[in-house]
């Protein structure tokens, strides 16, 4: 292809994908991710030998996809699931692609003493974690409570994924370099959010709903919503370790977790819902060190945080009434994630 013909090119393909991001529904469904590819040309993420990674959320859907594709990259995976049976299916699963390289954890990411416990366990028995991916979530149509009295919701997907990041930190300031820059380098956080974030600002005083008039879609979205600050406040805080913390959301992709939260959306948009794998395709990339070895292609300074979708960054508000109240949110969620689990972030460098 000449150097006209690669730019003529580029340019359809920013255009096509700026025309299908404005319009939502293109952008969301498979329409959009299977035009990215084609005109985007997409590669394969980068190899993952003797890297390890852990995905939770891992016995279905969007989580057993990433887990899969990482282990076919060659990296060694930890599955963390709730259900035993379907981890069992999940863990035959991604055996089958990579034997051996598959280990199942059975936790409830909403029991603080049980991911508190599971940290541990993880500590004794690895020495690193080059990648980390928030997978777990559930979107529960009335109000429930979690053992130690957080309404759901919030505990699933903020103060579990809060609790996880600081008990494994360790592993991921002490990545060890591998025989090739494919193999070493920086950790990566990569937390799945969701396109239902648009529809909520972040009010770190909403954050948390109660029973009376519970609405769990809204209680979602603003979980959603929470992600990406905690995710830009982990970029901030790892930022000497070298430890990337991307968010990124999937589309609209067809999973259990779908038919059970949303079945009516799922009945409409059923043709043009994506493949779970094609909902993981982000997340692996970034898992894999993609914004990394593309800015190494173009001697380019790599990307180390924002939010993603089909492998670009993108802005994280559509309407002026779900801009964030302030540039201090990282920070705050933080402190009160801390506050409410009665656990500090560790800070790389730091003495335990």
């Amino acid at each position: 292809m000449t150097v006209d013909a690669r730019s003529a090119r580029h340019a359809l393909a920013r255009a096509t994908d700026a025309v299908a991001e404005a319009t939502v529904a293109p952008s969301f469904s498979r329409i959009g991710i299977g035009l990215r590819r084609r005109l985007e040309e997409w590669g394969e993420p980068p190899r993952m030998e003797g890297r390890v990674a852990l995905v939770t959320g891992a016995t279905s859907g969007i989580g057993q996809a990433t887990a899969t594709a990482l282990a076919g990259l060659g990296a060694d995976v930890h599955l963390v699931g709730r259900d035993p049976e379907r981890g069992a299916t999940a863990l035959d699963a991604v055996e089958a692609v990579a034997p051996g390289r598959a280990h199942l954890h059975l936790v409830d990411l909403s029991d603080p003493s049980a991911v508190a416990a599971f940290g541990r366990r993880l500590g004794d028995t690895t020495a690193r974690l080059d990648a980390l991916v928030h997978n777990a979530g559930a979107l529960t149509r009335t109000y429930q409570t979690t053992v130690d009295g957080s309404e759901r919701t919030l505990a699933t997907h903020v103060l579990g994924p809060y609790l996880l990041t600081a008990a494994l930190a360790p592993l991921l300031f002490s990545p060890v370099p591998g025989p090739d820059e494919s193999a070493g380098g920086p950790a990566t956080i990569v937390t799945m959010s969701s396109g239902g974030m648009y529809s909520q600002r972040f009010d770190l005083g909403a954050l948390e709903a109660g029973p009376d008039g519970y609405d769990g879609v809204v209680a979602y979205a603003r979980a959603k919503r929470a992600q990406l600050v905690l995710a830009d406040a982990w970029a901030a805080r790892f930022a000497p370790a070298g430890v990337a913390s991307y968010a990124m959301h999937p589309g609209w992709v067809d999973t259990p977790g779908l038919t059970e939260g949303l079945p009516t959306f799922r009945s409409i948009l059923g043709p043009l819902l994506r493949t779970p794998a094609e909902g993981a395709d982000t997340a692996v990339w970034l898992a894999a060190g993609g914004p990394t070895s593309e800015a190494r292609a173009r001697g380019a300074p790599p990307v180390t945080a924002g939010f993603f979708h089909d492998r670009r960054l993108r802005s994280v508000h559509r309407f002026p009434v779900t801009h964030p109240s302030g540039p201090g949110d990282p920070q705050r969620l933080l402190a009160w994630c801390a506050e409410r689990t009665g656990t500090e972030t560790p800070v790389p460098g730091a003495r335990p």
